[in-house]
């Protein structure tokens, strides 16, 4: 099996202050630079930056060889021994980034080693050089390494998971919460039993001034550097719209990005008019994006006709590609393809038949278009228009839950949930599956 080293580093002047990270992937043979990664984040604290080149790091190894192994070699102490195992995360802040970095490379092929500084010069450099292009406005270009990159030649991905694990995640999926499969396009439950999650007087749908960030208790002493001071200012809110029911929804049937693109049915109409409503008696939204896809797109244009709002596409935001899964049901699928039904439900590296997208796929996705967007709209309310598994994977990285928690979530079309967002990488889930506009 081919080795990969990923070395990894990330700089902030001021802590917090403007803030960058960079990324090499070596051949641990030759020595050779096989690619590199570097980027301004704007302001954040030194350990976000580090995180950040990590996941950096992580992912472009995995273009670059995804059986291989990985040794990540850092001088940050605390990422070393967090994501090694040793020292508990507790830093609210750290959290969702360790449960990003956990998804970028298969955990059980990466280990991690300290170096000092001095050995981490190459990281180093990439993260000021990208700080400084930050500094003047521009962009950190990278160096042409495609002869480097010619000479990788990832073999097939591994094995799936555990498929008694799988079964366990049915059977979470499919009793005892009321959560269908994550992505298929099940119908909205009954409202009464829709249920928002306990939070601040501030949901992500009211004035965002009155936000507050999480709790910012310091870690016990000896297990972690000094927090820096928290973020105080106004977040970015993601206010998240499920798109209304499809004719696919009452039948509960896999509906992705690879499937017939169905339109709204009149109740899903009638449920985009509603949610417009409500949104526009509250009056915070500046900004609508939308996922390409048209359930999406007529939900987000029924949205911002009531708003006077143009609607932006951002294709990171579209639903997981099912393969050959979509426009079946779940016991359809599970009757014609039960191994890879096991398989995709007991790891988030598995996709459903016929090249679809595994969650894992998904959530790199995901998750760059959220960086895009938060850079995009620091301390504005924006509406992201989506679908099951983009919003549930949003929550789930704000949260730094695993991949199975996706299968323990209910999301009811033309549902609202919402996340801030902070400058030093925090994230607030404020809501979830809010359905009441749904009762008026």
């Amino acid at each position: 099996m081919r080795e990969l080293v990923v070395e990894a580093d990330g700089g902030s002047r001021g802590n917090p202050g403007p803030a960058g990270y960079g990324a090499v992937v070596l051949d641990p043979a030759t020595g050779e630079t096989l690619a590199e990664a570097a980027e301004y984040i704007g302001v954040a604290t030194n350990n976000v930056a580090e995180y950040k080149g990590l996941i950096a790091g992580l992912r472009a190894a995995l273009d670059l060889a995804p059986d291989a192994t990985v040794r990540v070699r850092m001088d940050s102490k605390l990422v070393v021994e967090q994501m090694s195992g040793r020292w508990k995360i507790k830093h609210p802040d750290m959290k969702p980034l360790a449960a990003e970095a956990a998804l970028a490379f298969p955990r059980d092929r990466v280990r991690y080693e300290w170096i000092p500084r001095e050995r981490n010069k190459h990281a180093d450099r990439l993260a000021n050089e990208a700080m400084d292009a930050g500094k003047r406005g521009e962009q950190w270009t990278p160096r042409d390494l495609s002869a480097a990159r010619a000479a990788a030649t990832p073999p097939p991905s591994g094995p799936p998971g555990d498929a008694a694990a799988g079964a366990a995640r049915a059977r979470a999926a499919l009793t005892g919460t009321g959560a269908a499969p994550a992505g298929t396009d099940a119908p909205a439950a009954d409202p009464a039993a829709a249920t928002a999650v306990p939070t601040a007087p501030d949901t992500g749908l009211q004035d965002p001034s009155a936000a507050e960030p999480a709790s910012t208790a310091p870690a016990p002493a000896g297990s972690a550097p000094a927090r820096p001071a928290p973020d105080l200012s106004t977040p970015a809110t993601f206010v998240l719209l499920r798109h209304g029911e499809t004719a696919l929804t009452p039948e509960k049937r896999f509906s992705g990005s690879g499937g017939s693109d169905p339109e709204l049915s009149e109740a899903g109409q009638r449920q985009a008019a509603a949610v417009a409503d409500a949104l526009a008696a509250r009056g915070t939204i500046r900004h609508i994006v939308s996922s390409p896809l048209t359930r999406c797109r007529q939900t987000a244009e029924t949205v911002a006709a009531r708003l006077g709002l143009d609607v932006v596409i951002e294709p990171g935001l579209r639903e997981t590609d099912f393969g050959a899964w979509e426009g079946l049901t779940f016991g359809e699928v599970r009757e014609r393809y039960p191994e890879d039904m096991d398989a995709w439900l007991a790891s988030s590296k598995a996709a459903p038949t016929g090249g679809g997208e595994s969650f894992t796929a998904v959530a790199r996705r995901v998750a760059a278009a959220r960086d895009r967007l938060t850079a995009a709209h620091a301390g504005r309310t924006v509406l992201l228009v989506s679908h099951v598994t983009p919003i549930k994977t949003l929550v789930r990285l704000a949260l730094g839950a695993p991949p199975e928690s996706l299968f323990k979530m209910e999301l009811s079309a033309a549902s609202l949930s919402a996340v801030a967002y902070y400058a030093d990488g925090n994230a607030s889930v404020r809501l979830l599956n809010d359905t009441s506009h749904l009762r008026r």
